[in-house]
């Protein structure tokens, strides 16, 4: 979601206000162009300026709350496709990945400088966005206009930074509270970072500000527009959920009420906004139409999106799909079987001894996820070259995948075929309706107040979309999750979001928010290695690992690489490393624990 027109007397206004200068003929105004004395006056100079915004969040390495597909060669990297890389969704193990690589499988380094998808402390680009945002705020009040006027950009801007500090907290833990514009000798540059809580109530008062104050509607039609207050609630509801459930399972004061808020919020947007779940009464298709489009220009669910346009801004985020590598045997597991139940209970699971019985009598949306051999011709797969499907490496020709499970959701051969580098405009959805439905079930079942009639009202849509049976308060345990201390009904919940959710960025950060970090010492694997998928396969190189649950043989992505034997460090892995750089000038922030 972007305003691309960030117009040229723009440009001038930020480097004027980012790069100011004390000197006195620097003071005097100018004559032929804008200045910081002369600017702030209409409502159009304040949106002009909160454009600025949008405009510095396209930087998906160091600014990545709106994350979509960076362009170029960063799309290999930055792009919510790639994100469960971190977690247990993919297996990615091309070089390329390493990041991702690095952090699965606990062997994260102390990164010397801020820069990458794996470091995202941000130096100056990041921490420049909030300079940005706090010099809009020190100047809105300078424009002659009424305050319901003026509070519309002074929401949008909270909304931003409250959003921006929600994910460095996140992160990092701890952090550097700043809310006035900063120049070298400001005493806060060499300040101790603000407990994270302190942080957590700043931000949650940016929120409330922003979901107040902003309009429901900026009459630009969502296409792609400004954030209005229904996306500035979604914010609020998942930032409120991860403090929430963070609170309660980390330790920390009143996650109760970080779990009412995040309801309260999802809940209003729930009940009075225009969103809803795109849907044509097509079960076997709805969950991934919407994915593999160029346009979502009207989709119902579609909140928040970016356009890519050729000339304008594009990305190359299709032709690197297969660096993310595959889905993982432990995702593809958990989806249930058309019953309802999971595969450890239902009796119409058929195994997995060929990839074709992984998927009979299974949610469809795993079919919708991954690729079917059957459905290669539908999705003109790979740019409709004719092969065979599943492909693993090794394999001459056409794309391959590690593990077998090779990802469809998001996948657009439109997008790619005679298309040259970094010209492709698959759009990049920030935020969708389903979310909402998705937070809302899950801070109720943690605050113990979920009903059916609040189960009817958001996970049963979802599964209204793909004709699958309700989930009822009362249902059976999953025996791979019995050992989670937690309800068979928080259970499911997960099981839901980790479904409803792949590959759109969510994985890695929830497994941390519920202290659930040791499931990644997990290895991942593939489809089974059996001498039918020898046969099948020929000349794939790779791997393997006898389960010992089962005492079957599948793919082991990892076995023999720097990436075998994942390990968590629950002392140390749920936060991450400050850089080097940053520490040396300023020694005050201290490293997190365990990383010293």
């Amino acid at each position: 979601m972007k305003n691309y027109k960030i117009y040229f007397r723009l440009v001038l206004l930020s480097f004027l206000m980012l790069g100011a200068c004390n000197d006195e003929f620097l003071e005097r105004l100018p004559l032929d162009q804008v200045s910081n004395e002369t600017f702030w006056n209409t409502e159009n100079d304040l949106a002009t300026y909160n454009n600025t915004f949008y405009h510095m969040s396209q930087d998906d390495v160091n600014i990545p709350i709106m994350l979509g597909h960076d362009d170029g060669f960063d799309s290999q990297l930055a792009s919510y496709y790639h994100v469960d890389g971190f977690a247990d969704n993919l297996a990615p193990n091309h070089e390329r990945h390493r990041p991702f690589q690095q952090v699965r499988a606990g062997r994260q380094v102390v990164p010397t400088t801020s820069s990458g998808i794996a470091n995202q402390w941000y130096g100056y680009r990041g921490w420049n966005f909030v300079r940005a945002i706090n010099i809009g705020l020190e100047n809105y009040p300078k424009a002659a206009i009424s305050d319901e006027v003026r509070n519309k950009y002074v929401g949008e801007a909270r909304l931003f930074r409250g959003w921006f500090y929600h994910h460095i907290v996140k992160m990092f833990g701890d952090a550097p509270w700043v809310e006035r514009e900063l120049n070298v000798d400001s005493e806060e540059l060499f300040a101790e970072r603000m407990p994270r809580e302190q942080v957590m109530d700043n931000v949650l008062e940016d929120l409330n500000f922003a979901t107040t104050h902003i309009p429901d509607d900026w009459g630009d039609g969502n296409e792609p527009g400004r954030l209005n207050r229904w996306a500035a609630l979604l914010v609020k509801s998942r930032v409120c959920l991860f403090e929430g459930t963070w609170r309660k399972y980390h330790g920390g004061s009143n996650p109760e009420m970080w779990l009412r808020e995040a309801a309260d919020a999802a809940k209003e947007l729930m009940d009075n906004g225009p969103y809803m779940l795109y849907t044509t009464g097509d079960p076997l298709h709805d969950y991934n139409a919407y994915h593999r489009v160029l346009d979502v220009s009207g989709n119902p669910e579609v909140m928040v999106w970016r356009r890519y346009q050729l000339g304008i801004l594009t990305n190359h985020v299709q032709s690197y799909f297969n660096y993310s590598g595959g889905a993982t045997r432990n995702f593809v597991e958990d989806y249930l079987c058309e019953d309802g139940l999971p595969i450890t209970l239902s009796p119409l699971y058929q195994g997995d001894d060929s990839i074709e019985d992984v998927f009979e009598n299974r949610d469809p949306r795993l079919r919708q996820t991954i690729l079917h051999p059957d459905d290669s011709e539908f999705y003109m797969y790979h740019n409709a070259d004719g092969r065979d499907y599943p492909r693993i490496q090794g394999q001459q020709g056409g794309r391959t995948s590690s593990t077998g499970y090779h990802q469809i959701k998001h996948y657009n051969a439109n997008d790619m075929i005679g298309k040259a580098y970094n010209t492709a405009e698959t759009p990049a959805i920030i935020l969708r309706f389903a979310e909402a439905l998705l937070n809302f079930a899950e801070a109720k079942a943690e605050l113990g107040e979920i009903t059916q009639a609040d189960l009817d009202m958001s996970i049963n849509l979802l599964r209204d979309r793909v004709a699958m049976p309700h989930l009822d308060m009362n249902p059976p345990m999953d025996p791979r999750y019995a050992n989670d201390g937690i309800s068979p009904l928080l259970v499911e919940i997960r099981r839901e979001r980790r479904i409803e959710l792949f590959m759109e960025g969510f994985r890695y950060d929830d497994l941390r928010r519920w202290k659930q970090g040791k499931k990644l010492e997990k290895p991942d694997m593939g489809i089974q290695w059996n001498a039918e998928a020898e046969a099948r396969y020929e000349n794939a190189i790779i791997q393997t690992s006898v389960d010992p649950d089962n005492g079957k043989t599948y793919i082991d992505v990892y076995k023999n690489t720097d990436w075998a034997d994942p390990v968590f460090d629950e002392s140390k892995d749920y936060l991450w490393p400050i850089p080097l750089d940053d520490l040396a000038q300023n020694p005050n922030l201290q490293q997190n624990p365990g990383w010293e």
